[in-house]
């Protein structure tokens, strides 16, 4: 029995392993190689989930990238002096239009509803919008002073147009009054009659 032993000595010490050891090392290794593979899978998957969110999150980032260089876009255009900001981008709105203004002559030099307007005025951009919306427009060519130019419109104008065109000329009156505050007084002057 004592040489049983010393040969399983021998063999252990010369690499000879035995049987149990043999299963025993074969199992750590299988859970050594399970317990990987798991970190690796878990490592997969929160590598994808995360592509996943970047992907859905950039489409959000180029919409918020484009609003905000429009944004800096239109600031940019707002400091700029008005004659220099791009016609075709300028938003103008007309408030209480007066209907007088489609039964008075045609100006002669309206020309073609194709081009750009004649020049940078604002009269002109006004009336080549105003054309373009509606290419049957009518307007009277006012050649006089302001007082006689408007005694002329009155003429040609209803009581009821009339009316309204003044209450255009007092609201825009008003704005420009509060565009260019006089600082020296603030008296109201009151309004001739005649």
């Amino acid at each position: 029995m004592a040489e049983e032993q010393r040969d399983l000595i021998s063999d252990r010490g010369s690499g000879v392993v035995s049987v149990g050891n043999t299963q025993r090392s074969a199992l750590g290794r299988k859970a050594a190689f399970s317990t990987l593979s798991i970190l690796v899978a878990l490592l997969i998957a929160g590598q994808a989930v995360t592509i996943y969110f970047v992907y859905q999150q950039s489409g959000q980032i180029s919409k918020l990238t484009k609003t905000s260089q429009t944004l800096q876009l239109e600031a940019l255009q707002w400091k700029l002096p008005a004659s220099a900001r791009p016609a075709n981008k300028m938003k103008m709105t007309m408030v209480n239009r007066p209907m007088a203004m489609k039964v008075l002559p045609l100006a002669p030099s309206v020309g073609n509803m194709d081009t750009a307007p004649a020049s940078n005025k604002t009269e002109d951009q006004v009336k080549h919008l105003l054309l373009q919306a509606d290419p049957g427009k009518m307007f009277p060519e006012l050649k006089d002073n302001l007082m006689d130019n408007l005694k002329r419109l009155k003429k040609t104008m209803n009581d009821a147009d009339w009316k309204s065109f003044e209450s255009w000329m007092h609201k825009w009156l008003l704005f420009e009054m509060a565009k260019n505050p006089k600082p020296e007084d603030g008296k109201a002057i009151p309004a001739e009659k005649g």
